[in-house]
């Protein structure tokens, strides 16, 4: 009987999002199981101080700041992705914004051109960018982190729902276009998780207490819960799994 392969051995995997939490998490997952993560976020000493954190685990990363709301910025993104490794093997998809928690009737153009920009036009576009490249390599893997707010969602946070529920109807969408290319796209729907994008909900007892209500499990998810899911799908173990969207959310959907 053969093993599944986990196995990441020589992949260039990019993660956006990857200064801290989820993103941080999958960074070292990814980079534990053998892959070259190029780290990418807006600000560069977080990026490089997961970078060292993977180094001193005999890891492989590289940081490169990039906003993924700018269009010319994930262009040079991929100019220097293909200049200094010629391939991309891995897209985890992580970077997000919640910029406003509130009714949606008090939401201005502002709050809704940001909350758009960086949780549907930035996956969007670098998942195009993405693609072309790993194309030219013979396939690749995507990974969208939504969220289950995409599925059901959560009160006072309208915009950042209808968002990750656009990204969740993109990831079945580019799935069913890119699968005759070799490249598969799945998403990761991850409940309350303890992060700092979190914490607003976390350090507010009443709405914390609601939360884990609605969880099962009674407590919420630590990001390390979340790599593994990850892991499964950007794995040779997931070759025949594309356009699926697992909730790590202790039961929340259920």
């Amino acid at each position: 009987m053969t093993m599944v392969n986990f196995s990441l051995n020589g992949k260039i995997a990019l993660v956006t999002g990857a200064s801290r939490g989820i993103g941080e998490a999958i960074a070292i997952t990814l980079a534990e199981y053998g892959a070259h993560v190029i780290l990418v976020s807006r600000k560069i000493d977080g990026l490089n101080t997961v970078a060292e954190k993977i180094k001193a685990l005999g890891g492989k990363a590289t940081s490169i700041v990039c906003h993924t709301g700018n269009m010319g910025q994930i262009k040079a993104l991929f100019d220097e992705i293909k200049s200094k490794f010629g391939r991309l093997d891995i897209l985890i998809n992580n970077a997000a914004t919640n910029p406003y928690f509130g009714e949606m009737l008090g939401a201005d153009e502002g709050i809704w051109d940001k909350t758009n920009d960086v949780n549907l036009k930035g996956p969007f576009f670098m998942i195009q960018y993405a693609a072309k490249l790993m194309m030219e390599s013979g396939g690749g893997s995507v990974v969208n982190v939504a969220s289950v707010n995409g599925v059901r969602p959560a009160p006072f946070q309208g915009i950042y729902s209808i968002t990750k529920a656009g990204l969740i109807s993109m990831t079945k969408a580019y799935a069913k276009e890119l699968a005759t290319k070799n490249i598969r796209v799945n998403a990761l729907l991850p409940g309350l998780t303890e992060t700092k994008f979190a914490a607003a909900l976390l350090e507010n007892e009443m709405i914390y207490n609601y939360a884990l209500q609605q969880i099962p499990m009674g407590r919420h998810g630590q990001p390390s819960e979340m790599a593994g899911a990850v892991l499964y799908l950007v794995s040779d173990a997931a070759s025949f799994t594309t356009g699926a969207c697992i909730p790590c959310d202790g039961g929340n959907l259920v």
